[in-house]
């Protein structure tokens, strides 16, 4: 594993370890010679895991659409800085450039993010870990609602254990490094 794509939110949230979490999770994957692959923001946790790896002697890649540069959004201390023409292009770029995928606490864009590239995983279009970092245990409701989708028969228990999760940035990134990739089966049948 070279780089890992991390989706969170453009704030901070209400709770200071949200930020202390970004923080801990940009030096983790700098000490670890981990490219970070992001929104290319300079904004709450985004920025904060951008400057914390950059701060740490890591690689940054931003990928970030023309409008929010116009908006001044794009943070121009990356190692690296992509701007693409939408928001499609930027998820799908990420995906390439990635080898692993942590979601942080975040609102809408964190969700659409993190279920996208679940589904890509589920239907084959990669094999690349997939992890939540659960901080102040931001994501339980999502894991409940993903067991729930297991026992109502929408989501298979082979699928759902695809997503990793820890609270601990660290161990985290320990569990995307081991975990085995695996070839996606004929989902639609179970």
């Amino acid at each position: 594993m070279k780089s890992v794509v991390v989706f969170c939110g453009a704030r901070f949230g209400t709770k200071e370890v949200y930020r202390h979490q970004a923080q801990h999770l940009g030096r983790g994957l700098a000490e670890r010679g981990l490219t970070l692959v992001y929104g290319g923001g300079h904004v709450g946790l985004m920025g904060a895991v951008a400057e914390a790896c950059l701060d740490a002697g890591g690689q940054v890649i931003g990928v970030i659409p023309q409008f929010m540069v116009e908006r001044e959004l794009g943070y121009g201390a990356c190692s690296q800085l992509e701007v693409v023409d939408s928001m499609h292009t930027r998820k799908a770029r990420m995906a390439e450039l990635a080898d692993g995928f942590i979601a942080m606490p975040g609102g809408f864009g964190t969700f659409d993010e993190l279920f996208e590239i679940l589904t890509w995983g589920q239907i084959g279009l990669h094999e690349k870990p997939v992890g939540l970092l659960n901080t102040a245990n931001y994501f339980a409701p999502l894991q409940a609602m993903v067991a729930q989708a297991v026992e109502e028969g929408f989501v298979s228990g082979s699928d759902a254990a695809q997503l990793l999760c820890a609270n601990d940035p660290i161990e985290l990134i320990e569990l995307l490094q081991s975990k085995p990739s695996r070839r996606a089966g004929e989902w639609w049948k179970t």
